[in-house]
């Protein structure tokens, strides 16, 4: 099975040509396997690699003075985690694993070669870090206009639709090995404050956390609390089953 299989699936792959496919498994250097809560890139360092998430949960984040960590970004199964590193040679924030990983390791240089000969493909992976774009803009929004319930439950659907496009979901559950510190730092709200939000839309009847997996169990009004349109995220409908 070919590892760079879920690399805009559901997202946009559809435009990748076999050809293409294939020149993107070639430029794969390596595999790696990361343990859980390792820095892989911290701040400042220079980059020369590209980074493709083939399982597991990844993050970008932030320190701030006060020692509070809040996360800037989630990168889930299929996702380039420091494409814009390419361009920019290295990164304004540290990139760490949450959970075990397991990922594909693309050298600049292979890159650079696939600019100069498959502008098409080039395009694609231009539309990948836009697709991350969209999600930052959107995090600005969860974090800047939403009360913690509404950030809670915005996060949630947004994880459910993204891991959904990938054939990660089952049904209307996803496992999901984040603690509650780890929500409280993508959200900008305490560890007890999350608490106190999952206890609430449990009992609302819209969603379940417990034993990492994650049931929406009313999608509608979920998506009313957390004012969620997954216009942003640019899905293909009905392609989340298929292999390739």
């Amino acid at each position: 099975m070919r590892v760079t299989k879920d690399f805009l699936r559901g997202r946009g792959r559809n435009g990748l040509t076999q050809a293409e496919k294939d020149v993107l498994e070639g430029a794969v250097e390596r595999i790696e396997h990361l343990p859980a809560r390792r820095i892989v890139t911290r701040r400042g360092e220079p980059v020369t690699n590209s980074t493709l998430l083939l399982d597991g949960v990844m993050c970008r984040y932030m320190d701030a003075r006060d020692g509070f960590r809040q996360l800037v970004a989630l990168q889930l199964t299929g996702d380039f985690v420091d494409l814009h590193g390419y361009p920019l040679r290295r990164l304004d924030h540290d990139v760490g694993t949450l959970t075990e990983a397991r990922v594909a390791i693309i050298p600049h240089a292979r890159i650079d070669k696939i600019l100069i000969d498959h502008p098409h493909l080039a395009r694609l992976l231009w539309r990948s870090t836009l697709l991350d774009a969209a999600l930052h803009r959107e995090w600005i929004f969860r974090i800047g206009r939403l009360d913690a319930a509404g950030r809670l439950a915005h996060f949630l659907l947004e994880t459910y639709h993204r891991l959904r496009a990938v054939g990660a979901a089952d049904g209307n559950a996803f496992d999901f090995a984040l603690t509650q510190q780890d929500l409280g730092e993508a959200l900008g709200l305490t560890s007890v404050h999350v608490n106190r939000m999952l206890r609430r839309l449990r009992e609302g009847g819209m969603a379940e956390f417990a034993r990492g997996v994650v049931r929406i169990t009313d999608h509608d009004r979920l998506a009313r609390l957390g004012e969620f349109d997954p216009d942003y995220l640019y899905l293909e409908t009905g392609t989340w089953n298929r292999d390739d």
